[in-house]
Parts: structure tokens; C-alpha cells; sequence
């Protein structure tokens, strides 16, 4: 069979779903997809697509070693995004000893390039004083994003990539900011990015953070992973930034548009954000489900960060969709 051989971990999920159509669409019987699926996830849109699918979990290496033999390309895009102090195991597990394994069946198999999705929780941030300084790639990961369990095993996974590329194998490093828009496929996998928009749309959510981040359409991510395959220079990662945002300049965007019912906005932060933090923290240990609202989270959001896109729009030729349009995607569709 023709085709360059692709393995693809966390195709179930919101980046690795749109990535994998689009390499589909894209490049049709130049590739051969296969997908790993964990024992009980929901891959009813991968029925009608030209896929292998494979039974492996990020915490079984052997399963990983079989999925990975055969392919030249390895999209790593498996991931847990949570924010709660009870999911510091489990990030850990995931993020980082999933990453390991990939890392450790790429070099067994001989694969050519693997292509890590990161994040922007990797890359360094000061997140203080008056002036906000802007993170590049080279931006050191400082002590205060060390405390928040998220941002820690993001920073944990990439050294493992790291780890890897001193033992010769070719790893680009992908790192979205705070991901939104949504797939126009019907059955593709959401995310909560999208009902936190919703909310704020429909009025339901008018606690505005302080801080800012940088935003990324969900169509731009995908695009960015097939560019760092085909583009990125080894051993480098690449922050993946449409727009830089304060949450107050996103809650004034949704509430120009059209339809919106977004109200009066109270700034979270103080005593009122400890007590939303906490109850976040207490509704994730009840529930047992990630909640993107706990203590650390609510410290993360009143940081202002900034990151530059500029070595992904040189080196790998990324354009990004204007903001408006993002946003659109995700509330209006």
C-alpha cells in the first residue's frame, strides 16, 4: 500500500479529531491513518473513515509499542487538561507516562518524526508587574506555574519529548494556547472552551478573570501540527496563537455579537475567587469529573501572559483566522 504510515494517539479527543480529518481531506490515499482508541470512549465519527483502529491506552506501553511499529509519523495528541487537586495522579499519568511510553515505542520503532501536542501552560510566563512581558519559545518556565497541576505536567511531558531527542529521536513540539472553535463535521468531539463561551453568550457566566492569555482556533491547531510535520525544525516547539486577549476584552467581544444576552460582568478575584476556586475543588471530588473552575485555575486566569507566534509564522508559515471568526465558530454554529 502507498501512502506515508501515520499513527495518531487521542483521535477521539478535540485537536486529534480535527486533525485527523483534515489529514484526510488534505492528503487522501497519501497517508495511512491509524488511531488509538481507549476501552471505552466514543469513536462512533470514526465509522465512516478510512482508519485502522487500534486498542491501546497511554498507560499500557506494551499496547503502545504495537500501535506505533509501522509508522513513520506519530501525532502524539492524547492528553488531560484538569485543573483540580484530585486529578494530580491521573495528570500526571496521562501527560507525562503517556508521553514517556510514546517516546520510548517511537525510538523502539524507528519512527521518523513525532509531533508532540503541548500547550502555552509549558511556556514560561512572569504573569507579574505592570508591563506584560511577552513569552516566546525560549521563555523559561517559572516557579509560580510550578504549583498548578496542570501547567506542571504539561512542562513534565515536554521534557520527556526532550528526553527523546538526546536519544536521537525527532521530536516538534506543538504549544496552543487556550483552544476554541468548533468542527462543522457532525459527531466530532467538543470541549468545555466552547461551553464556557456559551455561557458567557447566554448571559450564565459573569465572572470575568482579571488576567489575559493568548487564543487559538481549533482549524489553526490542526493546520500547525501538519506544519511542524512537514516544516518544524527538531528538537523546537512552537507557540500556536491567533490572538492575545484579556478576559475582559473576550467577555466585551461575546457581547457585541449578535444575540448575545451577556449582561453586567463582576470581576472574580479576591475573596470571591477563593470561594469559587474552592467549590470547583469540592464539585470535582463529588462529581469525580475535571471542573475548569479550582483554586489554581482561578490564580492562572488572573495572570496577564502574552505569547509571541512568530517563529510559527516564519518558519512554518502559519496564518491564523481573525478572532471574530473564532469566536463565531464556537458560540453561533
Amino acid at each position: 500500500m502507498s501512502g506515508t504510515p501515520i499513527l495518531i494517539t487521542g483521535a477521539t479527543g478535540y485537536i486529534g479529531a480535527r486533525l485527523l480529518v483534515d489529514l484526510i481531506e488534505r492528503f487522501g490515499d497519501g497517508v495511512r491513518c491509524r488511531v488509538t482508541v481507549r476501552e471505552g470512549s466514543d469513536a462512533s465519527y470514526l465509522r465512516n473513515l478510512p482508519v485502522e483502529i487500534v486498542r491501546a491506552d497511554m498507560h499500557d506501553p506494551v499496547a503502545l509499542n504495537e500501535a506505533v511499529k509501522g509508522a513513520e509519523v506519530v501525532f502524539h495528541c492524547a492528553g488531560m487538561i484538569a485543573y483540580t487537586q484530585n486529578y494530580r495522579l491521573r495528570l500526571y499519568d496521562t501527560n507525562v507516562l503517556g508521553t514517556r511510553h510514546i517516546v520510548d515505542a517511537c525510538i523502539e520503532a524507528g519512527v521518523k518524526r513525532l509531533i508532540a501536542t503541548s500547550s502555552i501552560a509549558a511556556v514560561g510566563s512572569s504573569g507579574t508587574g505592570s508591563v506584560v512581558e511577552e513569552s516566546s519559545e525560549q521563555t523559561a518556565f517559572t516557579e509560580w506555574q510550578r504549583h498548578n497541576v496542570y501547567m506542571e505536567s504539561k512542562h513534565l511531558s515536554e521534557l520527556e519529548c526532550r528526553r527523546g531527542v538526546a536519544e536521537g529521536l525527532d521530536v516538534v513540539m506543538v504549544n496552543p494556547g487556550l483552544v476554541i472553535g468548533r468542527s462543522p463535521e457532525p459527531g466530532m468531539p467538543g470541549s468545555s472552551s466552547n461551553e464556557v463561551l456559551q455561557m458567557i453568550y447566554e448571559g450564565r457566566l459573569p465572572l470575568c478573570p482579571e488576567g489575559s492569555t493568548g487564543f487559538v482556533d481549533l482549524r489553526d491547531v490542526a493546520d500547525a501540527h501538519i506544519a511542524a510535520w512537514q516544516k518544524g525544525k527538531a528538537g523546537e516547539r512552537y507557540i500556536i496563537v491567533g490572538e492575545n486577549l484579556s478576559f475582559r476584552e473576550l467577555f466585551d467581544r461575546i457581547a457585541t455579537m449578535p444575540g448575545s444576552r451577556s449582561g453586567k460582568v463582576f470581576g472574580v478575584g479576591g475573596v470571591a475567587g477563593k470561594l469559587a476556586g474552592v467549590g470547583g475543588e469540592l464539585w470535582s471530588l463529588v462529581t469525580k469529573r475535571p471542573s475548569f473552575i479550582s483554586i489554581e485555575s482561578i490564580r492562572q486566569a488572573a495572570h496577564s501572559s502574552r505569547y509571541s507566534n512568530q517563529r510559527s509564522v516564519h518558519e512554518l508559515g502559519m496564518t491564523y483566522r481573525p478572532f471574530d471568526e473564532t469566536l463565531r465558530s464556537a458560540i453561533l454554529q
